[in-house]
């Protein structure tokens, strides 16, 4: 005969709200286990034995519940009926490891009978019908970053101030959470919290707490996906729109998020968070908008860009998501340019180079690419071709090409190509070089207005 374990739950709070069923069964079976009697419905099977004492001798909660599962099978298997009821606090099927390990057994038959659970007396309490708000439960002791939304949330497992500590990580502080604690019984208690607050609260094993709403960006990009919709079908300017009409919007708003960017260096000041946010904001809008314009054209949608940009990430970061090891920093680069080589087929280094960048970010490239192609760029020679072009239009003098040479343009290239690849042997953004000192001129020119006009000579 096959042993049989048959689980009851306890319920979630006193005797009351165990089944009629369940405590007729705890009371009349031959051979019976708590899992603990640290909880309100034990105190009415004095009789029963419990694992509390396993409790004090494991150290880690998996030693834990491989031992009770051990003396469960062994107890089915001595027991004249060949069965052994097992009581667990709540209900078997919610948060019950020990049951998940017996029902992954195949030497013994597993019988699972109903019982009122927390996420019952939880949804009662907030008044709540779990199918029509799409309740999800979840645990907090399991790992994990930010929690996802958006709600509701019910958490459980939060039995103590560090449980709380760490899950409170894990929210934006100021989300309110409401904790509900020892529901049914006579001390219950139903408070909300922001969650940097959650750690004062004396929690146990019979506190969950229940969060009405996570804004995360899963959240907040289908809302913007919904808006940018809307907008294609009612606004009239946005209704016109193409690819191609949106492509220096794309450029523009870019621009404007580097020049946010910039600006946020040398000020941290919440007026510069905010217009970093602002015009990062604008570039996502762009990027959504083209989306939504793939989406009508059957061509892509957000959903396979993401996608899309997710498995790439994963496949250029096998020193992350692999076994490769990596030396620092520039091995990574390195790697990422002949992942990103095989992927695409290239057959050159300058395959894929971004002929709409800027001239001299443009340049910078075209200099990587050479050095990744094996091709050495020496920067010496450099210098003295700066000298020569600089003397060849030192007299100021308008020389066009001619058959005889080139004119100033050529010149002017050789001096800005001879100082953009000393720039790059020393490592330096030109780029973010001259942009540092546009910024530098237009304090200077601030500086002379503020002034105001030379006083009068007399």
């Amino acid at each position: 005969m096959t042993p049989v374990v048959r689980v009851v739950g306890l319920g979630p709070a006193g005797v009351e709200l165990m089944t009629v069923r369940a405590r007729q069964m705890l009371r009349e079976a031959p051979v019976a286990r708590l899992r603990t009697r640290r909880h309100p419905a034990a105190e009415a099977f004095p009789d029963v034995e419990s694992y509390d004492d396993l409790y004090e001798r494991a150290d880690t909660f998996d030693e834990l519940y491989d031992a009770i599962v051990a003396d469960l099978v062994d107890l089915a298997r001595r027991a004249g009926g060949g069965e052994v009821v097992y009581a667990v606090p709540g209900s078997a099927l919610v948060a019950e490891r020990t049951v998940a390990l017996l029902r992954e057994r195949d030497d013994l038959t597993v019988v699972i009978e109903p019982a009122v659970s927390v996420i019952d007396v939880a949804c009662a309490a907030r008044g709540v019908d779990p199918m029509a708000a799409q309740l999800r439960v979840i645990d907090a002791l399991a790992p994990g970053d930010r929690v996802r939304g958006p709600g509701p949330l019910l958490v459980l497992q939060p039995y103590a101030p560090e449980v709380l500590v760490a899950f409170a990580d894990r929210l934006a502080p100021d989300t309110p959470v409401t904790v509900l604690h020892h529901l049914g019984l006579a001390d219950e208690v139903v408070t909300t919290l922001a969650a940097r607050r959650l750690a004062t609260f004396a929690a146990d094993h019979l506190t969950s707490l229940w969060i009405d709403e996570v804004r995360d960006p899963g959240e907040s990009l289908d809302e913007l996906v919904s808006i940018t919709r809307r907008l294609r079908r009612e606004c009239p300017w946005d209704r016109e729109q193409t690819h191609e009409s949106l492509t220096r919007h794309l450029l523009e708003e870019a621009y404007e998020a580097i020049e946010a960017l910039d600006a946020l260096a040398g000020d941290s000041s919440d007026a510069a968070r905010d217009h970093v946010a602002e015009e990062l904001g604008d570039v996502l809008f762009q990027v959504v908008l083209h989306a939504e314009l793939g989406d009508e054209e059957d061509a892509f949608d957000l959903t396979s860009i993401i996608d899309g940009l997710r498995a790439k990430l994963i496949a250029r970061h096998p020193h992350v998501f692999g076994d490769v090891d990596v030396v620092d920093a520039d091995d990574v680069a390195r790697r990422w340019e002949v992942l990103k080589s095989v992927e695409k087929g290239r057959a050159s280094a300058v395959d894929g180079v971004t002929w709409q960048l800027p001239a001299l970010a443009l340049f910078a490239q075209l200099l990587d690419a050479a050095t990744r192609a094996g091709l050495v760029v020496d920067a010496a020679p450099a210098r003295e071709v700066a000298r020569a072009a600089l003397d060849a239009l030192a007299d100021g003098a308008s020389r066009p090409a001619t058959a005889d040479g080139p004119g100033d343009d050529a010149a002017w290239g050789d001096l800005v190509s001879a100082v953009a690849r000393l720039a790059h042997e020393s490592g330096v953004d030109l780029e973010g070089a001259l942009r540092a000192r546009a910024r530098e001129v237009a304090v200077a020119v601030r500086d002379h207005e503020a002034s105001g006009p030379p006083a009068a000579q007399g």
